[in-house]
């Protein structure tokens, strides 16, 4: 079952394991866009290999946590795009890929950490997160897509793995609080 929709009126989510006795595997693309009242959401836990769509929460401005359960495996272009109040982020350790835009004006989130099963960080994936401090990269991320963290102008230190072999281009252009950088030993290829 995929969810394309939500029409309750509560404010705090969590997704269903089962709908009709069937299993949840998907959240369809724009599923939640623009749901303004949306505060608090859980992406159930007991589920297998559920993806999150494009845009599934695109412009939800008052969401203020996301917790993404431990069995998704990836987040589409746009999920979370302009959920401007997003404040603490839990992405689970099953999610394997963090699409193109996916954070992008989260201008609210203080840190992130991308597990150690993120293997691909998308272009463009946390721009513009404005008050982020932290990023904390997973040492299986091979790709950082270019300008994932463009715009993160309180960024102050970040940690390149060993596992990634290719930065893209202007990946920190503007970050003008960072400071110190540490890129990992395989990195063969810097964007320009």
């Amino acid at each position: 079952v995929t969810i394309t929709g939500y029409y309750g009126s509560s404010t705090v989510v969590t997704t269903p394991s089962t709908i009709s006795g069937l299993p949840v595997t998907s959240i369809g693309n724009s599923a939640f866009t623009n749901r303004t009242d949306l505060t608090y959401v859980t992406i159930c836990n007991n589920v297998t290999n559920m993806s999150i769509g494009d845009d599934a929460f695109y412009g939800c401005s008052r969401l203020t946590t996301a917790t993404i359960g431990t069995n998704v495996t990836s987040i589409g272009d746009y999920a979370s795009y302009e959920c401007t109040s997003l404040t603490n982020l839990i992405i689970g350790t099953s999610v394997t890929s963090i699409g193109d835009d996916a954070f992008t004006y989260c201008t609210s989130l203080p840190s992130v950490t991308t597990p150690n099963s993120v293997t691909s960080i998308g272009k463009v994936a946390f721009e513009c997160c404005y008050l982020l401090t932290s990023a904390t990269i997973g040492n299986s991320v091979t790709n950082i897509g270019q300008e994932a963290f463009c715009d993160c102008f309180r960024l102050t230190s970040v940690t390149i793995p060993n596992s990634v072999t290719s930065i893209g281009a202007n990946t920190f252009s503007f970050c003008v609080s960072l400071t110190n950088v540490t890129i990992g030993t395989n990195v063969t290829s810097i964007g320009q």
